[in-house]
């Protein structure tokens, strides 16, 4: 008699719209009383879920976690996860939150759902339920994210990772990385190992495809902030040292306005403070070294008279040198009689001659520099001129504490500087401030007016000028890497509001 009446409930999903609101209420309800009508109830209410009228579609789609018992709930977690393709904003919230209501009832049997639609469900679904995850699994509270249900996560990542987009990689590494079981040195190691089968270190590096030039450069990105001295970096910096550098006038990018070789050179001199041992060295700090004499100029030669014989003043380029000098100061101090020992003479003679001239022209800039910011303080620092002269003031001093100790017999690796577009830390101001004219009245640089670690500044005055075309350039995610990888996107139809579980 009870399942027949309950049978009248479900079959109001074909009547009017009174009949809808009343059944979107009472099927939820009773449901638990009528184990052999479960399919039958779930589909009834799947129907109010796809109704036209958006009140009646809320009110079932807030009524779905009362379904999610036992076996059901997978298959409840996939129709919710189905339903983030919503635009309407309201329906939308109520997904999200039912979604959020049967995680803490059973967060593998949600995931279980979620990540079956990222792997096989249309691609608004795909890109909607990564979201969900890299936003609300760091608002879930501990209990409900046990260790188990953390390596779950990584498990089922891990198959999605093998075909991805740019911009889908970054999102898992976000949420790979707020793990808590992924917080320790082996956790790391693990998300630095997964980056590098990412970026395809054991492919050959082909630097006029800007997918692969690209690919590389947002892996690379996405593994700098795991590194530390127990990280190690070694296999991102012997690639870079063997396939990039020889490479790096023909790297073509897909993101326009990207000063795609000073990008490189910045993420190699970031990665070689934690470079472990590494095979090939000497070969390596040998390319480093012969890039870093690319940028060392040679002094114009002189005429007999002693004026300059018409050649013109070669252009020093900072900010390349800054990052060039530092990588090859870290990488050095492993080797530290490479200039010594491993180059003749001959050659190091006209090394010490570039470093030189270098280090004149680098004085007259500094002193420009600091005459130009003299006196200024708060708001005069923050025009944008101004915050380029303070970066500037940054590159040049780094530059001229690690040329003072390459100059030192036998070359020295022991200064330590912060790189110019990284926050300074506290502990270096004694430094900092040592590495300064003591008898400058400019005042001391602060911290804020350097670029934060994404703003991408560039200095790089043409000969005894500011350039007019400084800006900040941000490295934006782009891309697929994965493309041709049976991802097949495009031929799946989109937001159809057709039955869809």
């Amino acid at each position: 008699q009870h399942k027949d009446a309950y049978q009248v409930i479900l079959d109001g999903v074909k009547g009017g719209a009174k009949e809808k609101r009343l059944a979107a209420q009472f099927i939820p309800k009773f449901f638990k009383h009528f184990p052999e009508l479960a399919d039958s109830a779930i589909n009834a209410q799947l129907d109010l879920c796809e109704d036209e009228d958006v009140s009646i579609r809320r009110q079932a789609i807030k009524e779905l976690p009362q379904f999610a018992t036992g076996d059901n709930l997978p298959r409840v977690a996939d129709i919710l996860t189905q339903l983030l393709q919503s635009d309407d904003s309201a329906e939308f919230n109520l997904v999200n939150n039912a979604l959020l209501s049967i995680f803490k009832m059973d967060a593998k049997g949600t995931l279980g759902g979620l990540f079956s639609q990222i792997l096989q469900g249309e691609d608004i679904v795909r890109e909607r339920a990564i979201k969900f995850l890299s936003t609300k699994l760091k608002t879930l509270p501990e209990e409900v994210m046990t260790k188990e249900v953390e390596e779950f996560i990584l498990t089922e990542s891990k198959k999605v990772l093998e075909d991805v987009t740019g911009e889908e990689f970054v999102l898992f590494m976000k949420i790979l990385s707020g793990l808590k079981s992924l917080q320790t040195v082996s956790g790391r190691q693990q998300l630095v190992e997964l980056v590098a089968e990412q970026a395809d270190l054991e492919q050959t590096f082909n630097p006029s495809d800007p997918d692969c030039v690209d690919r590389l450069l947002q892996c690379t990105r996405q593994a700098v902030p795991l590194f530390s001295k127990n990280v190690h970096s070694t296999k991102f910096v012997t690639y870079f040292c063997e396939h990039v550098l020889p490479n790096l006038s023909s790297l073509t990018t897909p993101v326009e306005g990207l000063d795609i070789q000073l990008e490189v050179l910045k993420l190699l001199a970031e990665m070689s403070s934690f470079c472990g041992d590494m095979e090939k060295l000497e070969s390596n700090l040998k390319k480093l070294f012969d890039k870093l004499l690319e940028y060392m100029p040679l002094p114009p030669e002189e005429a007999e008279n002693g004026e300059n014989a018409g050649n013109e003043e070669p252009k020093l380029q900072f900010s390349y040198v800054e990052c060039l000098l530092y990588s090859f100061h870290q990488l050095g101090r492993k080797l530290p009689d490479f200039l010594t020992a491993k180059l003749n003479a001959e050659k190091l003679k006209d090394f010490k001659i570039r470093l030189q001239y270098f280090a004149r022209g680098l004085q007259v800039y500094i002193r420009q520099l600091r005459l130009a910011l003299q006196g200024k303080t708060g708001d005069a620092l923050k025009t944008e001129e101004n915050k380029i002269k303070v970066v500037a003031l940054k590159i040049t001093n780094n530059i001229n504490v690690l040329i003072k100790d390459l100059f030192h017999i036998p070359p020295s690796y022991k200064s330590t500087v912060t790189l110019s577009w990284k926050p300074v830390q506290k502990a270096d101001a004694s430094q900092k401030r040592a590495s300064e004219d003591t008898t400058s009245s400019s005042p001391p640089k602060k911290a804020s007016a350097g670029p934060k670690r994404d703003a991408r500044q560039i200095y790089n005055p043409p000969s005894g000028k500011y350039s007019s075309n400084l800006g900040s350039f941000s490295y934006e995610q782009r891309g697929g890497f994965r493309g041709g990888r049976g991802r097949g996107w495009g031929g799946r139809g989109n937001r159809s509001r057709g039955r869809i579980y």
